[in-house]
């Protein structure tokens, strides 16, 4: 080789071993423990490592001077690192914990917009208690006066002097008893597995108001509740248990059928303080023959808007059955179809024939037992009618509508007639200066009856 080519082709020899080296130190099976590779001197006097210079010329010079450099980096880095530790701030001081008591909890957060709404309302609210409180006092006031109004009419319909104060009872004068009648209002509940739970809910409203209006009547009627059981019950049992402490109603678990049997044996119970008054005959005007004939015309009877048969009276020795069913008309003709299947008579209550409704004609379970209530009192389905649906209805009596109708009817002719003066009077005068005729306003009474009549639903 000759003498030119030959520092040349050493250093390509320093070259290629560094290299070689280099990446036998970095592969994995040569890693130190410790992770971080040793800086060394290679055969031919090349340092390699981290701080190796590859590529230049090796002597023991070079070599000493990388180590000595490679050494000082590694002290100037543990002093770096020595000196920035305990520089940094503790992590304490930096981020607190959250159970510190030196953390600052905002109190009074900032409120949403509902929950200003909210707060506002109530505001208000508080702000008219005083109003509210007046009102009050002026609706007792009015509820007073219409009462006294009330009790100076029937005063004065007796002949009483309504101008001095009214005659207080005598010591020892009890308010009248009321009288228990040989009659039977019977509550089939026996749908308990149709109905949802807040229709269970609402019967069971329905029949705790039957047992109010039966005790506060002065004519009681033999309250019962059978086919009790189920959902119902539990909620009788859990939410209504006070009803094991009323009177005057009895709750069975049999069906309708074996109910009513069992009704004609207490209501021929003579020691069970049965007495026929109010609507029902007049015991004075009964020999012992009619009173036997009455007993043995008592029938069973389930009431059905379905019926063709429309219920006429009241029979002293009967049972009437009340559908305790609450499911917004979606099982139609149930009770009818219960009733026929078992041949009892059904018959519906006469409502198309005494009243003018305005909306269907549904009725509860409690106001059909409060209308017959009212009937044994006064004997009238028209007033018992009247006295209990709700007026929401617009219900009223055939009689009272077809005046009022008559009476619309002759305004309408008397506004006809003027309606006639002022066309003459028109034709008389001419047009106006606009040169048109105005269109004279249509005087008309209340609307046409279409015909139709809503069902009427007897639960």
């Amino acid at each position: 080789m000759d003498s030119e080519e030959r520092p040349t082709k050493m250093r390509k020899l320093s070259h290629d071993s560094a290299q070689a080296d280099l990446n036998a130190s970095a592969s994995p099976d040569h890693m130190p423990k410790d992770g971080i590779p040793h800086t060394g001197v290679t055969t031919n006097g090349t340092q390699h490592g981290t701080g190796s210079s590859v590529g230049q010329p090796s002597g023991p010079y070079t070599a000493e001077m990388s180590a000595g450099s490679n050494v000082a980096e590694v002290e100037n880095e543990d002093d770096v690192n020595a000196e920035s530790g305990d520089s940094l701030p503790p992590p304490d001081a930096t981020a607190p914990l959250a159970a510190s008591s030196e953390v600052q909890v905002d109190e009074n957060p900032p409120l949403s917009k509902n929950q200003q709404k909210k707060l506002r309302k109530k505001q208000e609210w508080d702000s008219k208690r005083d109003e509210r409180k007046v009102v009050r006092k002026e609706k007792l006031v009015a509820k007073r006066e219409r009462k006294r109004t009330a009790r100076d009419e029937v005063r004065a319909e007796n002949g009483e002097d309504i101008s001095k104060p009214p005659a207080r009872p005598a010591r020892g004068q009890s308010a009248p008893k009321p009288a228990q009648l040989p009659i039977t209002f019977l509550i089939d509940c026996d749908f308990d597995d149709l109905m949802r739970e807040n229709e269970r809910i609402s019967l069971a409203a329905q029949i705790t108001r039957c047992y109010s209006d039966n005790k506060n009547s002065m004519f009681r009627a033999h309250l019962t509740v059978c086919s009790f059981g189920g959902q119902l019950r539990e909620r009788f049992d859990n939410v209504l248990s006070h009803y094991k402490g009323w009177r005057g109603v009895r709750f069975l678990d049999c069906d309708f059928a074996e109910a009513a049997e069992k009704a004609n044996e207490w209501m021929l119970d003579e020691e069970a303080g049965n007495e026929l008054a109010g609507a029902l005959s007049d015991p004075a005007e009964l020999d012992e023959a009619a009173h036997a004939k009455l007993k043995e015309e008592g029938e069973v009877v389930y009431l059905s808007s379905e019926s063709d048969e429309t219920l006429t009276e009241l029979k002293p020795y009967s049972t009437y059955i009340i559908g305790g069913l609450v499911d917004k008309n979606r099982k139609k003709g149930l009770c009818y179809k219960r009733a026929t299947q078992r041949g009892v008579r059904t018959a519906r209550l006469p409502i198309g024939e005494f009243m003018e409704m305005q909306s269907r004609k549904v009725l509860a379970t409690n106001h059909v037992n409060e209308i017959m209530l009212k009937w044994l009192e006064c004997g009238d389905w028209g007033q018992a009618f009247l006295k209990v649906i709700p007026k929401r209805k617009g219900g009223r009596l055939k009689g009272a509508a077809d005046e009022a109708e008559g009476s619309r009817e002759d305004d309408g002719e008397r506004s006809d007639d003027q309606g006639d003066e002022l066309v003459a009077s028109e034709n008389v005068g001419g047009t106006g200066a606009t040169g048109y005729e105005e269109p004279l306003p249509t005087a008309g009474g209340a609307a046409e009856d279409d015909g139709t009549a809503a069902v009427v639903d007897v639960p």
